[in-house]
C-alpha cells in the first residue's frame, strides 16, 4: 500500500472536480465532513442517497464497502446493497437505476455486452468498454488491480501432464474436467472457448461458491480436474495451485472498474478514482486473504485498508 498522505486529498480531488482549484489554494484545510449536505461544489446535496452494490463475492463486497466508506467520510449517504448476486441479477438493476455505484472488471462486463469483442489487452479493453454502456451509464477510471478468472490445477496434475499452460492442455490423454460457477459453461471463456481457441475438449460440473471450498475440495479429490478461481483469491498460494497461462488471451484482461449511474457527480467520480489509483494487485490479494484466511468483516478490512492509504 502507499503511504497516507491525510483525508484532504481525497477533499482536494473532489472539489477540483467541479471547478474548485483557485478556491482550495487558498483554503486547503476545507474538509466536507466539516460542511452542510448540500455545499458541494457541484451543487447536488451530500444528502441524496447513493445506493453502492456488490455481486455475491467478498472481494467484490471489500471494494464495495471501501467506495461506501470513502463516501460517507466525504459526507454523503449510502444505502448498501450488497451480496446480490452475479451478472446476469444484478446488471438489470444497475441499468434500471436501482443502484449508482458498483464495483465491476473490465473485461467481463465488456463480454457481457460484446460477447463477441476482440479487445484482449487492458487498455483496448476499457476503451472499447467506454462505448458499449447503455445511456446513463459510464465507467469511472480503472485500478491496475486485477481480480478476473483463471484457470488452476493441482501442482501433482500440472507435474504429471507437463500442462503449465492452457494450450499445453491439448496434449493431456486423460478426460479433463472443469469446475466453476454454473454461469461459466455459457461464458465465453468457458468450454466453449477453450475448444474453439485452444482445441481442449472438456467435461463440466457446476460448484456454486466462485472458486471456494468446495471448489478446492473437488478439484483435491479429483472430481474435477481443472477449476476456475479468481486471480487474486489467497487459495491459488496456500494451495500451491498452478494458474494456467493463457497466450492466445481467451481471458480479456479484467481490472476492477467503478460502473456509475448518472447520480455519480464528477466529485463522487473523483473520490471513487482515487481509490481505483491507490489499489494495487498485491493490495487486493492482501485484503482477499484477510476476509479468507483471518474471517475478517469487509468493513473492518476497508476502514484499515482506507485509512492506511491516507483515504480517511
Amino acid at each position: 500500500m502507499r503511504s497516507a498522505t491525510g483525508r484532504g486529498r481525497l477533499v482536494a480531488l473532489a472539489a477540483a472536480a467541479v471547478g474548485a482549484t483557485v478556491a482550495l489554494a487558498g483554503c486547503a484545510s476545507g474538509d466536507p465532513l466539516d460542511e452542510e449536505p448540500g455545499d458541494g461544489g457541484d451543487g447536488a446535496s451530500t444528502s441524496e442517497t447513493i445506493v453502492v452494490g456488490s455481486q455475491d463475492y467478498y472481494s467484490n463486497e471489500i471494494i464495495a464497502e471501501i467506495y461506501a466508506q470513502a463516501l460517507e467520510a466525504n459526507g454523503y449517504t449510502v444505502e448498501r446493497e450488497f451480496r446480490i448476486g452475479q451478472r446476469e441479477v444484478y446488471i438489470p438493476e444497475i441499468e434500471a437505476g436501482e443502484i449508482d455505484l458498483f464495483p465491476e472488471y473490465t473485461g467481463n462486463l465488456l463480454q457481457y455486452y460484446v460477447p463477441d469483442t476482440e479487445a484482449t489487452t487492458a487498455d483496448d479493453v476499457y476503451a472499447e468498454l467506454e462505448g458499449a454502456l447503455p445511456d446513463g451509464l459510464r465507467v469511472l477510471e480503472p485500478s491496475s488491480a486485477t481480480d478476473q478468472d483463471s484457470y488452476n490445477v493441482t501442482r501433482e496434475f500440472s507435474e504429471a501432464n507437463d500442462v503449465t499452460s492452457l494450450a499445453d492442455l491439448a496434449d493431456v490423454s486423460e478426460p479433463i474436467t472443469l469446475g466453476g460457477n454454473a454461469e461459466l459453461e455459457t461464458r465465453p471463456y468457458g468450454p466453449e472457448g477453450l475448444q474453439e481457441v485452444y482445441g481442449v475438449d472438456v467435461g463440466f460440473t457446476a460448484i456454486q461458491d466462485s472458486g471456494g471450498a468446495l471448489t478446492l475440495k473437488a478439484l483435491t479429490d479429483g472430481q474435477v480436474q481443472m477449476v476456475n478461481i479468481f486471480s487474486a483469491d489467497p487459495n491459488i498460494a496456500t494451495n500451491d495451485l498452478v494458474t494456467l497461462e493463457d497466450p492466445e488471451g481467451l481471458f480479456l484482461a479484467s481490472n476492477v472498474v467503478p460502473i456509475a449511474s448518472e447520480k455519480v457527480t464528477d466529485e463522487i467520480a473523483a473520490i471513487i478514482n482515487e481509490i481505483s489509483a491507490e489499489m494495487t494487485p498485491e493490495d487486493l490479494v492482501e485484503l482477499n486473504s484477510q476476509s479468507v484466511n483471518e474471517q475478517r468483516s469487509a468493513d473492518d478490512i476497508a476502514a484499515e485498508w482506507l485509512e492506511a492509504s491516507g483515504l480517511l
